[in-house]
Parts: C-alpha cells; structure tokens; sequence
C-alpha cells in the first residue's frame, strides 16, 4: 500500500467500512483512509445508489489531499473515519439532513437559474420588435436600404443565367456609373474566360482576345514582375463614378495560378478596330470621322480630368501616358481612352498627388518640354493635366495627317526629328533646345475641318504650359469645328 509523503507510518489503521459489492465478502472492505458513501435526489427526495462504487472504501492513496480530500467536498458524498459510519442507516440520516438543507435554500438557487431565462425572452422580444417595426418602416416608405451591390443571393442569380450579358450585370450593379462589378462577380467572370489568340504585346506583357458566354472580351496578362502596374490600373479603373462611354470599360481583375508562375489578368471591353495606331496605319479617315474620333478622346480625356464634387464623387485623373496605342477605337469609330496603369489621382482634401509606386514612365515620345526637362513641379496636379494636352495635341496631328482625298502616310510624331525609338536626350534637343513641333501641311488651310483642328493641336503643344487649352475647351472648340465644318461641307 503507498502512504502520502508526511505521514507518521503509526499513525494509519486498518478501517471497516459497509460495502454492498458482491466483490466484498460479508458486506464489508478494509481501508486507511475513508468510508464513503453516495447519493443522488430526484424530484425532490434522495436516490440512493446500490452498485460497486455507491457505498465502499477509499484509500488514503486514492485521497488528494490526505488531510480533507476533494472528493468529500462533493454534497452528494459522504465521507466518515469511523467503522462502519457509512451503513444504511447512518447515511440516510446524513443525506436527509443535506436535503433538508437544500430545500430551504432551493427558492434562491431556483431564482438564481430562472433569471438568465427570462432577460434572454426580454432581449428577444425586444429584437423580433424592432425587426417589426423596421419591415413596417420600410414597406410604409416604398424603400429598401441602400446598398452597392446586389446580394449574394441576387449575384448569384445574375452569375446562373446564360442570357444575362456583361452589360447586363454592368447596369445592375454600378448603375452605370459606378466603380465597377462587385469582387465575386469578377472573380467568376475571370474564372469562365476562355483565352482565343493574342492581339498585342507590350512592356507588362500581352493582350489576349478571350470569349465569355459568346461574348469577345480583352485580357490584359501582366508578368509576375509588373504586380504593381498591374494593381494600379485596377485600381484606377474601379474609382468611383470613371465609368464613361470614352473610357475603356473595365469589366474584372484577378490573378489566376497556372501551376507554374501567376499571372495577374485585367479584363475589359474588347474593340475589334484595335487601337487607333492601328486603324490610323491600314485606313484613311474622312473629315466627318477625324471630327467624331477627336470629339470622343477629347471628351473622354475632359472626364477624366473632371473631379465630381460629393460623397461619392470622382477625383480628378491624370492619364500620363496618353498616345495612339494607348486609345481603342470602337465599332462607331468613336474613341475610348485606355491604360490608366500610370494615371495620378488629385486628393483635394490636403491638395496632394496621388501617384503610382511603379517605375513605369511614359513615352518619350509623347513627353511633354517640361517633363523631358525635368521643370514640371509635381507637387502639384494641374500640370499633369497639362502635359496630358501636349500629348493630346501630337495625337490630333496623328489622325489629321491620315485625313483628306490625298492623305499622308501614316508616321509618329517627330518620326523626321529623331530615331524610331528616341532617347531622353534626343526628344529634349528637339522639343526643348529647337522647341521643334510637328509639320503641318499646307494642304490642311484649304480644309476648314483640317484648318480648326491645325488650330487644336497648336494651342495644345505651346512651349507653356499655362498657355494651353483645358481638355473642357478643346472639347467645346472641337464641337464647333465639327458644326462649321459640317455646314461647309454641305455648303
């Protein structure tokens, strides 16, 4: 037998205690340690317990601590040190003291557990109310609460039907003018995309046609290296109220693992015509097109550079890299601005420039004097917007010079001034140092369309940044050079 640690050997003696166990002979076992016995009430009254463990011996090596035993501050148990204090009779008288005790405290302790019972029905009958009353609120009112998107339930309905088409969901989400679709709906788009054949190439990576539920789409794949040009543009496309008929629709973003690297896709609106360096390479313009494809980018251009005063407005954009490869043309021939992946964004709150973290720059050819320079302060937004008007005013030159019975060949701007693809150093001698601009024909002052749009492009590409017109301006100016020109034509 194992004795506790502290204890005088002499000091235990052998204990007789009842023990109703077939395993006990003549109803008896020996510890020393206690007697014990147990007992459970129900309903009320006691209910004693007659099996092995119900009355029997426990042993001082069973007993933690020795001295006063965990066990026997149990009120069900009984625990005694003389023989035989566990019979019947004495247990009874034990056990119906304690529940005699326990029934003059029961009303409190019943208390105690009926509380928490009843402040929960409080509580949810104060919620089933509410809810009541804000169902009844809403339906007096022929509301709905406001919300950005449909729910999930709705989502994925719109997701389910094989008719709805991007528009669709498009309309349905944003309204028209919103930031774009919501991240589940994107999310699924993307993953249903079917890659056709690539039509294009560039430094972030390639532009693949791609087919949705019968419907063309352009995928934009970046390489893993240009993560951050990739979220950018993304971010940039989904501000909200950009959405505009002259801006390249943005329908989804995501990164898609193909096993071996990921890849970073963003998808948008797909325009067969391609790019207006493109179009303007393989097809002449009439005046009426030249007219209608100047008018979109300039009003495209003017919305982005437009802030929309409101909670929900839209701040003003700068697109930085504005060129004839960055402009899609659409089936009507008008035009769409696309690439906002080094687009800045004005914060009027504390009157700062939000600008992207890429090292991205745009093209030197479409550069700016005082960006080729280095003079441009870029603290401040204005003279981003600017320095888009100058690039503006060279892709005017672009279009005007594929225009007309006899048009010219198609060429860059300063394609006679320097290599085909120019360093910083030669764009600075030629737009800086000669403060050299593209040539005009003297074949466009006999074309009053031509004549106006020669007028644009000059006042767009002044050495002085100051001195040029507003995207708002060139946008009215061009209008009414459409409505003259016209009314000549006619004429």
């Amino acid at each position: 037998m194992i004795r506790p640690m502290g204890y005088n050997i002499s000091a235990f003696r052998t204990l007789k205690c009842y023990c109703n166990s077939k395993r006990c002979p003549n109803s008896t076992c020996e510890t020393d340690g206690y007697c014990f016995a147990s007992a459970s009430f129900e309903n009320g009254a006691p209910k004693y317990q007659y099996h092995e463990a119900a009355l029997s011996c426990m042993n001082l090596n069973e007993s933690l601590p020795p001295e006063n035993p965990v066990t026997c501050k149990n009120q069900s148990i009984y625990c005694c040190k003389t023989d035989f204090c566990n019979s019947d009779e004495i247990t009874r008288q034990k056990f119906s003291k304690l529940h005699n005790s326990e029934m003059e405290t029961s009303p409190t302790a019943t208390a105690w557990q009926v509380v928490p019972w009843i402040m929960g029905l409080v509580v949810f009958a104060i919620c089933v109310a509410l809810s009541l009353w804000w169902a009844k609120k809403w339906r007096a009112d022929g509301k709905r609460p406001p919300r950005p998107y449909p729910d999930e339930d709705e989502t994925k309905h719109i997701l389910n039907t094989p008719t709805t088409t991007i528009r669709d969901m498009i309309e349905l989400t944003t309204s028209g003018s919103g930031s774009g679709l919501p991240l589940l709906v994107q999310r699924s788009i993307a993953r249903q995309i079917q890659l056709v054949d690539i039509i294009g190439k560039g430094r972030f990576g390639e532009v693949w046609r791609g087919r949705w539920r019968g419907e063309n789409v352009a995928v934009k794949i970046f390489s893993s290296r240009e993560e951050c040009s990739w979220f950018r543009e993304a971010e940039i496309y989904q501000t909200v109220m950009l959405r505009h008929e002259n801006i390249l629709g943005f329908i989804a973003a995501d990164n898609k693992d193909n096993g071996t690297w990921t890849q970073l896709w963003l998808i948008t609106d797909y325009h067969e015509n391609g790019s207006l360096f493109d179009f303007l390479t393989a097809k002449s313009i009439d005046s009426n097109t030249l007219i209608k494809m100047s008018l979109s980018i300039a009003t495209g251009l003017a919305h982005l550079h437009m802030d929309i005063v409101g909670t929900k407005g839209k701040p003003a954009i700068a697109h930085r890299d504005l060129k004839s490869k960055n402009i899609l043309v659409k089936s009507n021939l008008s035009c769409v601005i696309g690439d906002l992946g080094l687009a800045v964004r004005h914060n009027v709150s504390n009157d700062s420039v939000d600008v992207p973290s890429t090292n991205r720059v745009g093209t030197k050819r479409y550069m700016a004097p005082e960006v080729l320079d280095e003079t441009m302060d870029t603290r401040q937004f204005d003279p981003y917007k600017r320095s888009d008007v100058y690039s503006f005013g060279l892709v005017l030159w672009e279009m005007a010079r594929r225009c007309g019975n006899m048009p010219d060949d198609y060429q860059p701007p300063y394609y006679d001034c320097v290599p085909p693809d120019p360093a910083l150093e030669d764009m600075r001698r030629v737009v800086c140092t000669e403060k050299r601009r593209p040539n005009v024909p003297n074949r466009w002052h006999s074309d009053p369309v031509l004549s106006g749009i020669s007028k644009v492009m000059k006042e767009c590409w002044y050495q002085n940044p100051a001195a040029r017109l507003t995207a708002l301006r060139i946008k009215k100016t061009l209008a009414n050079v459409g409505t003259n020109g016209a009314d000549y034509i006619k004429l």
